[in-house]
């Protein structure tokens, strides 16, 4: 059954993209472009590769200040989920606009309702909540529940994890020469299976999950002092390129968790409320996580983030002074409430799986048909495709990205680039043709590139 779109974001698949302009960014795009940046500066890949000026959205494509439209496989980087400017999701903020912005953490109506939702659809015991306003505050705040449930101060994270911007969340990640030169301490970083790029293999080349796991045990032992309060990681990860593990992973980690007393924390920020096709990721591998942030899709664009932990420790929340000055505004729980009944009344998990299961077919016939492609892979509409210069080596082709992903976004498709690897997050209310036209503008693209390097 090919995926459909609820009434309000059909599109006809042959109006989109709309490209009116000769050169992309547009004469007007230019124009704001040098208005703005003689003042902000560190913008992200995205603007820097390609920057145009965005006037509107409407559900599955974006529209630039010269009136070209683009079909949208970024949806803002992984947060309009549900697509731009949802029609009931739109009138709840407008709504409490109108009514109450802001009161700190004092009950409403909404934010009761939210509460109730959320207990409702979540799948395990993850009954203690508290709400933010990003996605890095909320998992800040989940590190403090880890350490106040355990009485212990050290975390394990993974390599090629991302968790944020602040402080212990970079220290979470991949560190660099600006946010060194070491991280905080008592944070570790591992590695964690990559199928495409194993560390640790069997002896018929396939990916040995268990190698991991004995790995981490050893390293608790002899390389941190025995106080670890949680493993922190993101189900699949986003920044690295939609790196999706074993699905004997996380069920064999959780194990090593119980057994050594250390909490496991889903950072699920980037794949939670329907981006994979589930509402929490990790339903995926039946595997229940003592700590979760969710963010991003969460209110589809609205700042609004959350941190739910087990009914076992739900008590430690209030050991860590868990209340902020935006988290859980009135038009923040609108906005997430909606975003949520939408899900439900769409159908819009099983929307987002079966568009899943088209772009996986794509994204395997552009690999066997183009010799760029080293690897695809995905969950829903969580997807990456991996550009090498040898399929034999599968040394990155960084160059050969950023070209595929100029070339693309000029063509009319608006996405994410990571590098060597191309990332594709389209909102799940997106119907199968356009998705098509999306993938066609991709192969068109890698078909050009390859000719300019010389390998068609």
């Amino acid at each position: 059954m090919p995926a459909t779109a609820p009434a309000w974001a059909q599109i006809d698949p042959l109006t989109v993209p709309h490209i009116v302009t000769d050169t992309i960014p547009g004469p007007r795009s230019e124009q704001l472009n040098a208005r703005a940046m003689r003042h902000m500066i560190g913008y992200s890949s995205q603007v820097k590769l390609c920057p145009v000026a965005f006037e509107s959205g409407h559900g599955v494509t974006l529209t630039d200040v010269d009136g070209n439209r683009y079909i949208d496989f970024s949806s803002g980087i992984y947060v309009t989920t549900l697509g731009h400017c949802h029609p009931k999701v739109s009138e709840a903020v407008a709504r409490h606009a109108h009514s109450l912005m802001n009161c700190h953490d004092f009950n409403t109506p909404v934010k009761a309702a939210l509460l109730e939702k959320l207990a409702q659809i979540q799948p395990w015991d993850l009954t203690g909540m508290q709400l933010y306003d990003s996605g890095t505050t909320a998992v800040e705040a989940g590190l403090r529940v880890c350490r106040a449930a355990t009485g212990k101060t050290e975390f394990i994270s993974c390599f090629m994890d991302f968790h944020g911007k602040t402080g212990h969340a970079v220290s979470l990640g991949k560190m660099n020469a600006t946010n060194g030169p070491g991280r905080s301490q008592g944070f570790y970083m591992v590695p964690r299976p990559y199928p495409y790029r194993p560390l640790f293999t069997r002896a018929d080349g396939t990916i040995d999950t268990d190698a991991y796991i004995d790995f981490y045990a050893e390293f608790i032992d002899n390389a941190t002092t025995g106080n670890v309060a949680a493993f922190v990681l993101e189900p699949v990860q986003g920044w690295a390129g939609s790196v999706v593990p074993p699905d004997d992973f996380f069920p064999k980690l959780r194990s090593l968790c119980q057994e050594r007393g250390i909490l496991l924390m889903a950072d699920e920020v980037l794949t939670s409320m329907g981006r994979t096709g589930a509402y929490l990721c990790m339903e995926h591998w039946d595997t229940p996580a003592d700590v979760v942030t969710l963010g991003k899709g969460f209110g589809n664009g609205f700042p609004v983030t959350a941190m739910l932990v087990s009914e076992r420790y739900r008590e430690s929340i209030d050991k860590i002074s868990a209340s902020t000055s935006y988290g859980g505004n009135p038009m923040a729980c609108a906005a997430a409430l909606a975003s949520i009944e939408a899900i439900e009344e769409e159908g819009l998990l099983e929307n987002a799986l079966q568009l899943g299961d088209f772009f996986i077919q794509r994204m395997e016939a552009l690999k066997a048909a183009h010799p760029l492609v080293g690897d695809v892979r995905g969950i829903g509409c969580l997807l990456g495709i991996e550009l090498v210069k040898d399929r034999s080596t599968k040394e990155p082709f960084t160059e050969a990205g950023q070209r595929v992903y100029r070339r693309a976004f000029e063509k009319g498709l608006a996405w994410v680039p990571a590098g060597h690897i191309l990332r594709m997050s389209p909102p799940i209310v997106m119907e199968e043709a356009v998705a098509g036209r999306g993938m066609d503008i991709i192969e068109e693209a890698i078909a050009e590139v390859e000719a300019e390097l010389g390998y068609a």
